[in-house]
C-alpha cells in the first residue's frame, strides 16, 4: 500500500502538445515550467489516497464509477484559452472549456467514493507553470482545441526529482459501451 495524489482527467491531444511546448517559457526566478507529462486537464482532483500497488480496490471502484458514469457519452471537445490566467499567484494556467457535463458526470459519479474536499465548483485548467508567478505572465493568447475521447486514472508520484505521472486506467468516450483499459493490468 502506497499514498498518492490521483485525480481523473483528460490529457490533450498530441497537435495541442507541440503548441504547448512553442509557448514562450522565459526564465523567471520562482516558477517551475510544467513538462509535457504534467499537462493533463483534471475533472477530478481526488487528493491522497491510499492505493495497493497493484491497483485494484479503491481504484476499480472509481474505474468502475466512471466507466458507468460515462457509458454512451460520445467524445467531447476541450478548447484552452483564450489567454493564459494566473491562478493565487502560484500557478499559470490555460482554462479549459467544454468538459463541465464531463465533469459533473465523473464528480457525481465518484464523490460517494472518494468524499469532495475542495470548494466547488471546481475549475478545469491546464498548468503550464507552478510557482511564485508574476502577474506579467498571464495573458498570453492561447485558443487551442482536441477531440477529448477518454478520461484517465493518473497517479501522480512527482518527486523534486521530476515529474512522474502515471495513467492507472483510461476509459474511453464512445457512442456505445466499451470495456476499459486498466494501464497495469
Amino acid at each position: 500500500m502506497s499514498v498518492v495524489r490521483m485525480s481523473i482527467a483528460v490529457r490533450p491531444s498530441a497537435s495541442v502538445v507541440d503548441a504547448l511546448r512553442d509557448l514562450p517559457r522565459p526564465v523567471v526566478r520562482g516558477v517551475t515550467w510544467s513538462v509535457p507529462e504534467q499537462w493533463i486537464v483534471k475533472l477530478r482532483p481526488l487528493g491522497h489516497l491510499t492505493v495497493p500497488a497493484a491497483g485494484g480496490g479503491l481504484e476499480a471502484a472509481l474505474v468502475d464509477a466512471v466507466v458507468d458514469a460515462i457509458e454512451g457519452a460520445g467524445p467531447v471537445e476541450c478548447v484552452l484559452g483564450l489567454r493564459t490566467v494566473r491562478l493565487g499567484g502560484q500557478w499559470l494556467a490555460a482554462p479549459a472549456r467544454g468538459l463541465d457535463e464531463l465533469g459533473a458526470a465523473v464528480f457525481d459519479a465518484t464523490s460517494p467514493i472518494v468524499p469532495v474536499t475542495h470548494p466547488q465548483p471546481f475549475r478545469a485548467d491546464l498548468v503550464l507553470a507552478r510557482g511564485r508567478v508574476p502577474a506579467d505572465l498571464a495573458g498570453a493568447e492561447i485558443d487551442l482545441r482536441w477531440t477529448v475521447e477518454q478520461v484517465v486514472l493518473v497517479a501522480d508520484r512527482s518527486s523534486p526529482r521530476g515529474a512522474r505521472l502515471e495513467d492507472r486506467a483510461e476509459v474511453p468516450l464512445a457512442s456505445t459501451p466499451s470495456a476499459c483499459r486498466r494501464a497495469n493490468a
